[in-house]
């Protein structure tokens, strides 16, 4: 547990009867839906950011909608703050409990309610897998297209709440892209439907706003998503690079030439030597990045692709292309790539997850910069990116038990968003703000923007009691920060125009 709290005053400034609340909660819940101990609470006190860790008052879980309900009017009566976590697996602290909040606990909604193979789509609770859907799915030749690389883990309550994407978002998008409808309950416990089954939802696109909406609007019940036919065919290949810049430049030449991967991913050297160590994917260790390449569909298409493909390749200068004989292979091609995370965490103590957005035309440049800065705090990076639409995720490699190592590596981390800002980016692909980076969002946005978002919630939480503390930042937050609004794609870096 760190010594200080990752919540600023105004954020703690609830007074909660902790006894009273457990007295309150207890009959509204089953036998033991409510962990009360230090020891039960423990396990739920950070997300996959395990840098930043509070303690819950309570942890609650419920095992019906009603249940949800209950808990969520008793706190909004009570004045007591909630933070409703899926899977925990989220990389910015987006469900890091409130102290004196109620974590609430979606664990136990982890069923598919239907599949519906005519209109090719699944309901499901928020508590399923999100791969547990295409495993579902598989017998009617049917797949859920995101796929982050958690997603033998992650929920899909929680990639609603980020608007998770993964290495095949470049064609199929994003969580957004692929739900129609969800089901919510509102802090006061009104059961809410947002969106539609059908083509187009009347009104405002409230869906759109929902996800990615880090929970501080309502809390998922049930979602109904998209499922997609499984493409006639799937190809994939392999391209090593002498230099980063190089790989990039494929990146760019293949979109240029008007042809979208299902994947487009690059690592770079230290990304590659450790997924190779940890998964033997028998990746080309000397390379200094290597592109991961998927096309897919008719089998015409995707053959005519290809060539095009590995001819781009080519001409960028790849020393090695591979494509992959059978489905085995290609399984390992992805698979290194989908261990990238776990695999840097073998070669340090700690490591600290970015996720940047900028345009693909940048990539040489922002890379450049981030390795002067490296240098700068002394300390390593790894980068795996969805290269193909600009999602960076540079892995910064510390280790907190060093006095003062935790405060750079933030400090770095922040930078690197930043610079993402200034490149006419996003401090954020599919992460979320979170706890993590909500110093950026003063650099990103305007104070007047600031005000919107805080009023947008304001007509779906009025009390704040969802997930307070998180995304959107204070004005005093952004005044003592010091951030300044960074106007879009403006860069006071002459070089940049080279690029």
């Amino acid at each position: 547990m760190p010594a200080t709290s990752h919540y600023r005053p105004e954020d703690t400034r609830f007074q909660v009867d902790r006894e009273a609340l457990i007295a309150r909660l207890m009959p509204l819940l089953p036998t033991e839906g409510l962990i009360v101990d230090e020891a039960g609470r423990r396990p739920y006190e950070c997300d996959g950011l395990s840098a930043y860790r509070e303690l819950p008052l309570v942890v609650a879980l419920p095992e019906t909608v009603e249940q949800v309900q209950a808990v969520l009017r008793a706190c909004s009566e009570m004045d007591v703050p909630v933070v409703a976590r899926g899977s925990g697996t989220s990389l910015s602290g987006g469900a890091l409990p409130h102290p004196q909040g109620v974590l609430l606990s979606l664990g136990k909604f982890n069923r598919i309610l239907e599949i519906d193979v005519a209109r090719r789509t699944a309901r499901v609770q928020p508590g399923v897998r999100n791969l547990a859907i295409s495993e579902a799915a598989a017998p009617y030749s049917l797949y859920y297209a995101p796929d982050p690389s958690s997603q033998i883990a992650c929920s899909i309550g929680g990639n609603v709440a980020e608007n998770a994407g993964g290495v095949h978002c470049l064609k199929y998008g994003l969580t957004v892209h692929n739900v129609l409808e969800i089901t919510v309950v509102t802090m006061e416990g009104e059961l809410l439907t947002i969106g539609s089954q059908a083509p187009d939802a009347p009104g405002y696109d409230l869906l759109a706003a929902y996800i990615g909406s880090e929970g501080m609007l309502g809390v998922v019940v049930e979602a109904v998503v998209k499922l997609l036919p499984k493409p006639p065919i799937t190809r994939a290949l392999l391209a090593a690079f002498p230099t980063v810049e190089a790989a990039g430049g494929a990146v760019a030449g293949i979109i240029g030439a008007g042809i979208v991967p299902a994947g487009l991913e690059l690592m770079d050297n230290p990304a590659i030597r450790a997924a190779e160590d940890f998964v033997h994917a028998g990746y080309p260790v000397e390379a200094a990045a290597i592109l991961l390449v998927e096309l897919d569909g008719h089998p015409l298409e995707v053959e005519e692709q290809l060539e095009k493909v590995i001819a781009l390749l080519e001409a960028q200068g790849a020393d090695e292309i591979r494509l992959a004989r059978d489905d085995a292979e290609r399984g390992r091609f992805w698979a290194g790539r989908k261990a990238a995370f776990p695999a840097v965490g073998r070669i340090s103590p700690d490591y600290y997850c970015m996720d940047g957005t900028i345009p693909r035309k940048h990539l040489a440049y922002v890379l450049g910069r981030m390795n002067q800065m490296s240098e700068e705090y002394g300390l390593r990076v790894a980068n795996v990116f969805h290269a193909g639409d600009g999602n960076l995720h540079p892995l910064i490699l510390y280790d907190i038990s060093r006095p003062g190592e935790l405060q750079r590596t933030e400090e770095f981390g922040g930078k690197i968003l930043e610079l993402c800002v200034e490149v006419g980016g996003t401090i954020t692909g599919e992460h979320g703000v979170g706890m993590e980076k909500i110093n950026q969002m003063c650099v990103q946005f305007a104070t007047p923007e600031l005000e919107q978002f805080r009023a947008f919630k304001r007509a779906f939480d009025p009390q704040g009691l969802l997930n307070p503390g998180k995304h959107i930042p204070t004005l005093s937050r952004c005044a003592e920060f010091g951030g300044m609004h960074v106007h879009h794609g403006q860069l006071p870096h002459p070089e940049l125009e080279r690029f």
